[in-house]
């Protein structure tokens, strides 16, 4: 690719840019794995250090002027991934102008505090001990999103605008129209599900019969069954599930062991790696495109959609099940003594519970939803209704019971059971949701193009859905919004009667017995 010598200077401005960023995210990715707890102080330095460089990169006066002098060179003969990428350097450059640089400092320093102290208080149960820093996360998102207005080009709430890092262009009211389909359907499809005659406890879970040993191996067999190569990937171990990239060539994942849930790890498996999968996926070109934005992935939405595709289409679907139950038994001993599901078909029920749980993480494709409009709902109390953050608990634990009819114990299966919020990510959650919204559109696209996914599955052919994806959503990167996405993939606009369609499907094949 020809470049301006104009085009060239921003170029390696935003090549070294990337390598502090990455840096950033590397100490991110050491402290939610091996790093520690005495470090964390420190850590908060290092990563406020960090913050305040790229801020400054990101705002100075000198990269206005890269990127005005490579603006003045687009031609009418110009690409049109040149315009789009200056175009969303000119839009963030002008957001990182309206921060304060001791502002930026002082969000990296709360954050990493934020972290290690909801670390501590989950582990306690005590949420009195994580409030204070809750308080001082929202105080400083809020003098965030005010200093932020003044560059969105239409007028937005606080919310929105910090909700437009993980979703451009999302509004609360378009998102209360996705979700308002959902609060009214998904209640009655639990009722339907409560129906459904459950299997016993042993056979829903797996009763603890499956060790941590063999839930690492089976986990490690599935990476390497979908592509996943040692040599520019790596998993470890976490408090909370996450993906992350480090380099265009170097992408993490995390997971966890769930005591007394065995199938936990191998679902999170399957869906970091989904987000992996994407992260590599996106049009980078070797690492030309690794600076640029368009290079990066359209929205979190879209993010969460990829990796919901891998965990809840693939890894739950029965034919995945049928394939994947003998190695589960096998690794216990083999033989029907040493299956605890009672076949093929109970395992694949315990992949699919459909029944509403405390846990977000550990939440079926049924009631996960109704996690996430909890979470917004509360979003939008704690910051644009003045809703005292004394009050969390007890608001959580009352719209959980609304939502979902069930009652938290303590608040570490409840309002501390996320890190998002320990680190002011405030807009993040709705993304969740669209994910699944997505997917479900998209797979509903996927399977006009290739047939029965079900088949390509049993036919150990999840290959041809990778490639399907890498034709037509990974390379789209930020050409486009998640909406602009769909409706581009799939020929109509998002919304949620697809994902509706997918749970029917689903709850008609538990009714029915094997």
């Amino acid at each position: 690719m020809v470049m301006s010598s104009a085009f060239e200077r921003l170029h390696q401005h935003l090549h070294q840019t990337r390598l502090l960023g990455s840096i950033s995210s590397a100490l991110y990715y050491d402290q939610n794995t091996v790093m520690p707890a005495a470090g964390a102080a420190w850590r908060g330095e290092q990563l406020a250090l960090l913050a305040g460089q790229l801020h400054q990169r990101q705002s100075s006066a000198d990269y206005d002027e890269l990127v005005a002098a490579a603006e003045s060179e687009l031609g009418a003969d110009a690409p049109p991934e040149r315009r789009r990428n200056l175009a969303l350097l000119r839009l963030e450059l002008e957001r990182q102008r309206c921060l304060d640089p001791q502002l930026v400092s002082a969000l990296a320093k709360a954050q990493s505090r934020g972290n290690a102290v909801w670390q501590d208080a989950r582990a306690r149960n005590d949420f009195a001990a994580f409030a204070p820093a809750l308080k001082e996360l929202i105080a400083l998102r809020r003098q965030q999103a005010s200093q932020l207005a003044a560059a969105e080009p239409v007028a937005r709430s606080p919310w929105e605008i910090l909700a437009q890092p993980f979703e451009p262009d999302i509004s609360k009211a378009r998102l209360e129209e996705l979700f308002l389909p959902l609060k009214t359907a998904l209640p009655a499809l639990l009722e339907r599900a409560a129906s459904v005659q459950a299997p016993d406890a042993a056979a829903s879970t797996g009763a603890a019969m499956v060790p941590e040993a063999l839930q690492e191996q089976l986990c490690t067999e599935l990476l390497d069954s979908w592509g996943y190569d040692p040599a520019r990937c790596q998993r470890s171990r976490s408090a909370h599930p996450f993906s992350c990239t480090l380099g265009p060539q170097d992408f993490r994942i995390t997971t966890r062991v769930v005591p007394d849930q065995p199938l936990s790890a191998f679902l999170a498996t399957a869906h970091e790696w989904g987000h992996s999968l994407y992260e590599q996926g996106l049009p980078r070109l070797g690492d030309h495109y690794f600076p640029w934005p368009l290079g990066e992935a359209t929205s979190m939405g879209v993010h969460e959609s990829q990796s919901l595709f891998w965990e809840c289409r693939v890894a739950r679907s029965r034919a995945f099940a049928e394939r994947w139950h003998l190695r589960f038994c096998t690794g216990l001993g083999g033989g029907s003594a040493s299956d605890p599901w009672g076949g093929s078909f109970g395992f694949w029920r315990a992949l699919n519970p459909l029944r509403p749980g405390l846990i977000r993480v550990e939440a079926d494709e049924l009631s996960y939803c109704l996690h996430i409009v909890l979470r917004f709902e509360l979003e939008l109390a704690l910051l644009e209704q003045e809703m005292p953050v004394e009050d969390l608990p007890q608001q959580w634990n009352q719209r959980m019971l609304e939502l979902l009819g069930l009652q938290p114990q303590s608040d570490s299966e409840g309002c501390l059971q996320d890190i998002h919020w320990a680190e002011g990510l405030f807009g993040y959650f709705p993304s969740y949701a669209l994910g699944h919204l997505i997917s479900a559109q998209l797979a509903e696209a996927m399977a006009r193009d290739l047939g029965s996914l079900d088949g390509l599955i049993a036919a150990a052919q999840e290959s041809v859905l990778q490639g399907w994806l890498a034709q037509h959503v990974w390379p789209l990167g930020r050409r486009v919004n998640a909406e602009q996405l769909v409706q581009q993939v799939s020929g109509r606009a998002l919304q949620a009667q697809p994902f509706l369609d997918h749970l029917v499907r689903q709850l008609e094949r538990l009714e029915t017995s094997p």
